[in-house]
C-alpha cells in the first residue's frame, strides 16, 4: 500500500568523521555548543533525531578555555545523588585546578539531548589537556570557531 522508509540499526553504514577543536582562548559555551552539534551529527545532511549518526570530536587545550565576566569565581556545578545530604556544589575555579575535563564535559552533556543516545555521543568525545592528542592517525579535520 504505502511505501515506508526503514532503517536497519545493525547495518547503518555510517561513516563517522573525526573533528579537532582547539579550545585555547575560546569561550566555554561556544566550544561546548559546536562540539554538541558535531557529536549528535547535526552537521550532516542526512541527520535524523532518532538515530546515532554523530562524529568523533577531539578537543585540545581545554585548560585554556575562557569564561566571560566573573563566572570563573561564582559559577557552580551542582549535582544531586538522590540521597539525603547528597547535594554537591563545586566552584568552576576549584574544578579547573583539579580536573578541567569535568567542566567541559558538564557543559557539553547539558547541550546534548536527554535520551538513550546521549551516552553514545559522549563516548565519542575525546578531551585533552594541552595541545597533544593521540588521534593523529585518524586525521581529524580542524574546526575553526
Amino acid at each position: 500500500m504505502f511505501n515506508k522508509t526503514t532503517w536497519k540499526l545493525g547495518d547503518t553504514g555510517v561513516d563517522r568523521k573525526w573533528y579537532l577543536i582547539d579550545a585555547a582562548g575560546k569561550p566555554l559555551g561556544r566550544v561546548a555548543s559546536v562540539a554538541a552539534v558535531y557529536l549528535a551529527g547535526k552537521n550532516r545532511a542526512d541527520y535524523v533525531p532518532n538515530m546515532d549518526l554523530g562524529n568523533f570530536v577531539v578537543i585540545v587545550n581545554i585548560e585554556k578555555v575562557v569564561l566571560s565576566g566573573r563566572k570563573m569565581e561564582y559559577k557552580e556545578l551542582v549535582s544531586y545523588s538522590g540521597y539525603p545530604s547528597g547535594l554537591k556544589r563545586r566552584r568552576v575555579k576549584d574544578l579547573f585546578k583539579t580536573n578541567p575535563k569535568k567542566v567541559l564535559l558538564h557543559a557539553i552533556k547539558g547541550m546534548l539531548p536527554k535520551n538513550k543516545l546521549t551516552q553514545n555521543f559522549l563516548n565519542r568525545l575525546k578531551l585533552y589537556v594541552g595541545p597533544e592528542h593521540k588521534h593523529q592517525a585518524q586525521q581529524p579535520e580542524e574546526i575553526k570557531l
